[in-house]
């Protein structure tokens, strides 16, 4: 285990027993694997915007060949703080922009590279996307993250040793040059480049370099090793999340793919899972697809099967050729955050009684669950892997939405789980499922109750729960 690792082992530990008062109890143990600081941290910002830009928006192509010529890409409209207003108004937490996608076009000014915005008429040469976004996220408040692909259908060293010397300096550019770092996002891609070669990838050497220039980052691939891909690219994980993986098993463009959405309880690495899709069917603006945006409740649909499952999102909205986000893009977007508002925004659990046939003691109470607080939590004694909290609320209540959320610096550890509703004078199971993690969301029929019940079926080690909320959408 490295120095890190043990350190954060032992700070979890502190702030976990670290005493409210003289008489609270002892806090459950860790339960290995654990989230790193950064790991929580980005999980809690749960929706994130990918933006996919280059010659390709231009082009009308997915995959740009590499031989496209640099003067086509001029966003002469282009203005990124449009981007920012609108990602954050849908509530977006973090933005991902593709800097560096197959063709090998850099959206920066790369002196590792000719296929650049230096060689465009954009800014008369002289612009640098990725400073101008870079800046406009750090003045709304949200956080940057880059993604470059190694895969070069441009670069004439691409198939050769000597180019991963030349993406880990492009990685050393963008990472050294553009402030903080929340996530940096690399595929497996690998196809043939200039030269009719495939690339070998050294990805201890990208790893080690984003890990020295930017070590708050979580990295994303297929093996993490801070983040992994949820298998698929609908947006929609399984209804069995696990964050725990073992990396060993994966690389970047493994034929394990498939493994990836569910986990496993019994991986030894902490690598949450993203999932990504775009609000187009493709990833780069094209006109054509002005009418096949994603409706508002397509992507509520979405966020209930990612964020409600143990991931965060990361939802594609890539600009047109003036350089802005398209009016359909806005519209599908405004729709969807008021769905979410509408749905999320009251917490129908607010002022319930909470009680449990399963108290730790002191610090750890059942009420714990309804203080809107996710670093406060029930927690149940050691040695059980069962408990049930009972919600009375001020009065009988109608919602068709149940959220939990356990308290990840200890460990994944649910494994089952039932809801149920007190009808006339008898429970009634209303929902059920595995996993929680980070959050769940448990679609139920439309209900009206004054007493629900959170019945923890199987855990790894005694459960917590930091969360529980009722919510209603606004057709039911």
């Amino acid at each position: 285990m490295t120095t890190c690792a043990i350190a954060w082992l032992l700070s979890a530990w502190v702030l976990a027993t670290s005493a409210a008062g003289a008489n609270r109890g002892t806090a459950p143990m860790p339960l290995r694997p654990l989230p790193t600081p950064q790991q929580l941290a980005w999980q809690r910002l749960e929706l994130n915007a990918f933006v996919h830009f280059g010659p390709n928006a231009f082009t009308g192509v997915e995959w740009g060949s590499g031989r496209e010529d640099p003067r086509v890409f001029d966003p002469m409209q282009l203005d990124v703080r449009q981007w920012v207003r609108v990602f954050k108004a849908a509530g977006f937490k973090g933005v991902i922009i593709t800097a560096k996608h197959h063709d090998g076009f850099c959206l920066w000014p790369s002196k590792l590279s000719t296929h650049t915005v230096a060689r465009s008429p954009w800014r008369d040469g002289k612009g640098d996307l990725v400073r101008e976004l870079s800046d406009a996220c750090r003045e709304a408040g949200l956080k940057f993250g880059v993604y470059l692909s190694p895969w070069d259908r441009h670069h004439p060293t691409y198939g050769t040793p000597e180019y991963n010397r030349v993406f880990a300096g492009m990685l050393e550019e963008v990472l050294s040059s553009y402030g903080p770092i929340f996530e940096v996002w690399f595929d497996g891609a690998n196809g043939e480049g200039p030269n009719g070669k495939r690339q070998v990838y050294d990805w201890d050497l990208f790893q080690s370099t984003v890990q020295r220039l930017q070590p708050n980052a979580v990295i994303f691939s297929d093996s993490g090793p801070g983040v992994r891909w949820v298998g698929n690219e609908r947006g929609e994980a399984p209804l069995t999340t696990w964050s725990l993986v073992d990396v060993s098993r994966y690389y970047p463009g493994t034929p394990l793919f498939h493994e990836l959405g569910e986990g496993s309880p019994f991986g030894r690495d902490w690598v949450p899972p993203e999932c990504d899709v775009s609000i187009r069917p493709g990833w780069f603006y094209r006109s054509s697809e002005d009418k096949r945006v994603k409706s508002p409740r397509r992507l509520f649909e979405i966020y209930e099967a990612s964020v409600g499952r143990n991931c965060t999102l990361l939802l594609n909205v890539p600009p047109d050729q003036r350089g802005s986000i398209a009016d359909a893009d806005i519209s599908a977007l405004e729709g969807f955050r008021r769905l979410v508002d509408v749905t999320y925004g009251t917490d129908l659990a607010a002022g319930a009684v909470v009680d449990a046939n399963a108290v730790r003691g002191p610090g750890f109470e059942p009420a714990l669950v309804v203080d809107r607080d996710v670093d406060t939590y029930w927690a149940a004694p050691d040695g059980t892997v069962r408990g049930a909290l009972t919600l009375t609320l001020p009065e009988a209540r109608r919602f068709d939405r149940v959220v939990l959320q356990e308290y990840l610096p200890l460990g994944q550890r649910v494994s089952g789980f039932l809801v149920e509703a007190m009808v006339g004078d008898t429970w009634q199971r209303i929902g059920h499922g595995t996993t929680i993690g980070h959050k769940r969301i448990v679609v139920v029929p439309p209900t009206v109750t004054q007493k629900v019940r959170v019945m923890i079926e199987d855990a790894r080690a005694c459960p917590t729960l930091a969360r529980v909320s009722l919510h209603r959408t606004p057709s039911k």
